[in-house]
């Protein structure tokens, strides 16, 4: 087993080789009843999956694991990763645990875990709870557990709840749900709300999830918005904890979109806490640009919704997110919830009762290329001499419209290069020019 099983969202990996097994599933069962249990005896664990094959075979683990150190087990079968966030909290559970690998293919799977008050893990507790599974020398045993699972309703109220008394009767929606873990709730609270749902990819089979579809890819989406003449596509990805949506002509609108619309909304409603939207380093320069000349603040964080959340806690703010798609409102939610995300938005088309591509045009992108380079080594950026040369030129010709940021890959033996200006031609050069002059710098030394 790995020495360090918890990366930047929870245990994840490919299915069967560790720490992604159900061994280690079932000790972290354990590991969590003990960290989190307390003077309870029989501490109650929230469970939920998103519809991967061997989601099964980690979940019985896993109620292997927390039954056998006491604890009792609420099973929610497959949710989106929210939902179990939510239900830990409103349930008063000890902790929740997700089995899912979020936008991950299918032979990938992982655990995440979120505590009493229904938020990630600090660092310092996944430490903790490493160190638990780590030492403990139980072995699994069981089979599958036969299906049993409880009952979601108090997050289906609380989701039509999140967008007040509106009824989003007379709106045409087209849903993606990524043949994952939105795709029986997700219609259900839309329809319920009064929108007439057009769904694809909500036919899962342990194979199919996120395979062509969801929020990382749109077609589908887009043709289907088109085609049908819905006012809004909404696509999730694996676990619903992120969204991505596009106007009723099928363009893309990305997280900084949501994040954009919906800051505008809070600030002219006089509801946005402290006039600040938390964004991370991958978020576009337009935004900044657009919030700034409304009087509202940008923060900038690490690249992670677990580091946008932590900043918003800090301060009191009620609004962050990625350009990926995860997107807190933090008067609402604990983590980045999809179907929230999106119910703001169409209620917020359906109070202005314009077209989501009027409303979205407020926004106008910088140029932007992300270049991930493959280096054999991951020298220190500052002996790199050469490659900060090449960054200082293209911040100084760039000015205030535009940046340059370089990193390496939390994951992977590639370094990573992002430029955003005015003009794409601009763009690329300066992108090129920094990667190969990277790549040269530390595979030839």
């Amino acid at each position: 087993m790995p020495h360090k099983l918890f990366g930047t969202d929870g245990i994840r990996g490919k299915y069967g080789e560790e720490p992604v097994t159900p061994a280690t599933a079932a000790k972290l069962g354990r590991a969590v009843v003990d960290y989190f249990g307390g003077e309870n005896k029989s501490p109650q664990i929230v469970i939920g999956r998103d519809t991967r094959e061997s989601g099964s075979e980690l979940e019985s683990a896993l109620i292997e694991g927390v039954t056998s150190r006491g604890g009792k087990v609420i099973r929610l079968g497959v949710v989106p990763t929210p939902t179990v966030a939510y239900i830990t909290k409103v349930r008063s559970a000890a902790a929740g645990i997700v089995i899912s690998a979020s936008h991950n293919p299918y032979y990938d799977n992982g655990l995440k875990i979120f505590a009493a008050d229904g938020y990630k893990l600090p660092d310092e507790v996944e430490k903790e709870l490493e160190k638990s599974i780590l030492a403990d020398d139980y072995t699994f045993t069981s089979k599958i557990i036969a299906d049993g699972a409880q009952n979601s309703n108090e997050y289906i109220e609380f989701a039509k709840e999140s967008v007040g008394e509106l009824s989003l009767k007379g709106m045409k929606i087209a849903l993606d749900c990524a043949n994952g873990a939105a795709y029986k709730l997700a219609p259900q609270i839309f329809r319920e709300l009064g929108a007439e749902v057009e769904i694809i990819n909500n036919q899962p089979n342990g194979k199919n999830i996120n395979d062509n579809c969801g929020s990382q890819f749109l077609a589908g989406l887009q043709a289907s918005t088109k085609e049908k003449n819905c006012d809004i596509g909404i696509a999730f990805d694996g676990d619903a904890d992120r969204v991505i949506i596009c106007d009723e002509k099928g363009k893309e609108l990305n997280g900084d979109h949501i994040l954009a619309l919906s800051s505008l909304d809070l600030l002219e409603k006089d509801e946005l806490i402290g006039k600040t939207v938390v964004v991370t380093e991958y978020s576009n320069l337009g935004l900044d640009k657009l919030l700034e000349s409304r009087g509202v603040k940008v923060v900038r964080v690490l690249n992670g919704d677990r580091y946008v959340i932590e900043e918003m806690r800090k301060n009191g703010y009620i609004l962050g997110g990625e350009r990926s798609g995860h997107i807190i409102f933090g008067q609402l939610t604990t983590t980045g919830d999809g179907i929230i995300a999106a119910l703001q938005i169409a209620s917020l088309l359906k109070e202005r009762n314009q077209s989501l591509s009027e409303l979205a045009s407020v926004l106008k992108e910088y140029s932007q290329v992300l270049l991930s380079v493959p280096v054999a080594e991951k020298k220190d950026l500052s002996e790199l001499s050469m490659t900060q040369q090449a960054v200082e030129q293209a911040k100084e010709e760039l000015a205030d419209q535009g940046r340059v940021l370089i990193r390496y890959s939390g994951t992977e033996m590639k370094a990573r290069v992002l430029v955003e200006g005015q003009s794409q031609t601009q763009v690329n050069k300066f992108a090129n020019e920094i990667a190969q002059t990277w790549q040269k710098e530390v595979n030839n030394n």
